[in-house]
């Protein structure tokens, strides 16, 4: 995949790059969550870099006064990442929300910065169109196509140089 492919539908999530979630996170199954979906989605959304299930449950724990139970918010976790409003990183266990209105089934590849954290979220025609061309070539049907790709971002390379 090209760079400027990459760039067709990019987004920052991350470390010192905020990204407004909130309201734009519309989605049918936004009318169905419940309380402790909604108060991990509002983590996600709030924190805006990928975080951990226990750190997760740490957040909840400081703002609600009492320890949610660990199946609590992996359940909910699990919910968010089928209804595509959350991603989880394999590679760092971890998930962060997802506000971008790419279909569930589209290939989304993460760029993952080594040096400082930060993560960009990047969906295009062409990385759809490879992945559906390795996948047909292999009469393979993808359930889930979430591309990691670790290296060092724009800002950690200039420091880098410097």
């Amino acid at each position: 995949m090209t760079r400027a492919a990459a760039q067709d539908h990019d987004h920052s999530h991350g470390q010192g790059h905020g990204h407004a979630h909130g309201a734009s996170c519309a989605s049918p199954a936004a009318g169905r969550l419940t309380p402790g979906r909604k108060a991990v989605l509002d983590i996600l959304e709030g924190v805006g870099r990928p975080i951990g299930a226990y750190e997760m449950i740490d957040i909840l724990a400081a703002s609600a006064g009492r320890r949610p139970a660990p199946t609590q918010v992996y359940r909910a976790l699990d919910f968010l990442v089928e209804q595509g409003l959350v991603h989880r990183l394999a590679s760092r266990n971890a998930f962060l929300a997802c506000c971008h209105g790419h279909d569930a089934s589209e290939p989304v590849a993460f760029l993952i910065c080594d040096g400082c954290g930060h993560v960009d979220e990047a969906t295009s025609p062409a990385l759809a169109a490879d992945v559906a061309a390795v996948a047909g070539k292999r009469g393979f049907a993808p359930r889930a196509q979430i591309i990691e790709i670790a290296g060092r971002c724009a800002a950690c390379q200039t420091e880098d140089a410097a």
